[in-house]
């Protein structure tokens, strides 16, 4: 697989809402699209990174300088046989997970493409449509019930509120009252530690599915020393950043369920890697949501169908985010079930026409 040029797009789309965690409030998605051209064909990856580093380490200009300067290079010289050895080809560059897979996935995409396949038949997947959760912001405790009701009417198959301390108890005390059975998850993005016991044992009450990432972002001793303490089953997300380290976690007990989200752990091949793993060990899965574009939605759509991923996923409509997606093609969920893009690849494509009026720069790397 030779490759032509890859093109490095900074899009700024605005939220329909602002969306609210434990990190901040956010209005707007920094997204990076990645475009790979290879004899005429094109594919797209997204990067997750941040402008600053809230989530993980990484950011939008240092992703950029590895992009354009070590990654990109790399692969216009050398090209690939296959997408899932690009990443081993890297690995003497530490860490970046998240720059790595956005031209990873634009890679994949390609292929696929050139193949004439679906992104899922290559992966391993077998589903052509899958159930999804909702993701909710931290709101005013009546416009969080409302917002659970809107989302449960609607058929989605589990809804996820985001927590952190004084915002917790009482929004899942009134969650429960209205809806005491329905498959409840939260998250907390690292906004406790073990000195929040008793505030954690009362989280603990509430019949929830999970609790996702409750403590420090890059720890595991302590999530182990908590699933001890808690009925309920942890789940990690910022912790887990390759296949190593899903394997530390799973043999230490500091989580029973692992969320995957391709930018964190380093691009579909670890996935792969993850999922074989998770799969021997029956450690259900579910693919974790960064509020992409329809690019990064649809190759989380595609990963997602493979066997594995047992829970339903963020991955829900795209309309909940934007107003307008910078994909031609919908994606939108019906009763909670997301239907995979049909075509070869990702089976979407850019709206180019609005796509210009959401970039801020556009650079081609050759």
């Amino acid at each position: 697989m030779k490759i032509d040029e890859i093109e490095l797009r900074s899009v700024l789309l605005p939220y329909r809402s602002p969306f609210r965690t434990s990190f901040g409030s956010e209005s707007q998605k920094h997204a990076t699209i990645v475009t790979v051209r290879s004899e005429g064909v094109e594919g797209y990856g997204e990067g997750v990174f941040d402008p600053f580093p809230m989530y993980r380490e990484e950011t939008i200009p240092g992703a950029l300088h590895l992009l354009r300067n070590a990654f990109g290079p790399d692969l216009l010289a050398n090209g690939c046989d296959h997408p899932s050895e690009v990443a081993a080809r890297w690995a003497h560059w530490r860490g970046n997970p998240m720059a790595k897979t956005a031209l990873e996935l634009a890679v994949w995409d390609c292929y696929a493409r050139q193949q004439g396949v679906p992104l899922r038949a290559l992966l391993g997947g077998d589903r052509t449509e899958i159930p999804v959760g909702a993701s909710l912001g931290m709101n005013p405790v009546e416009v969080t019930v409302a917002s659970v009701t809107q989302h449960v009417e609607q058929g989605y198959k589990r809804v996820k509120l985001k927590i952190e301390p004084g915002w917790d108890v009482e929004v899942l005390a009134a969650v429960r009252a209205v809806h005491p059975d329905i498959e409840l998850t939260v998250d907390a993005n690292s906004a406790y530690t073990l000195n929040d016991m008793d505030l954690l044992n009362q989280i603990d009450e509430f019949g929830l599915h999970y609790i996702e990432q409750p403590l420090h972002w890059d720890d595991m001793v302590d999530h182990a020393s908590l699933a001890k303490q808690l009925r309920t089953e942890l789940c990690l997300d910022e912790t887990l950043t390759s296949p190593a380290r899903v394997k530390a976690a799973l043999d230490m007990g500091a989580c029973t369920v692992v969320n995957i989200k391709v930018g964190r752990v380093g691009g579909l091949q670890a996935v792969r890697e993850i999922h074989d793993l998770c799969v021997a060990r029956n450690v259900p899965m579910w693919c974790g949501g960064m509020l992409e574009t329809g690019i990064g939605r649809a190759h989380n759509i595609h990963l997602a169908t493979m066997p594995g991923f047992v829970f339903p996923g963020d991955t829900a409509s795209s309309s909940r985010t934007y107003a307008r997606d910078i994909t031609e093609q919908q994606l939108e969920a019906i009763d909670g079930i997301m239907a995979v893009p049909e075509g070869p690849g990702i089976g979407v494509t850019l709206d180019r026409q609005f796509l210009d009026t959401v970039t801020e720069a556009v650079e081609v790397v050759r």
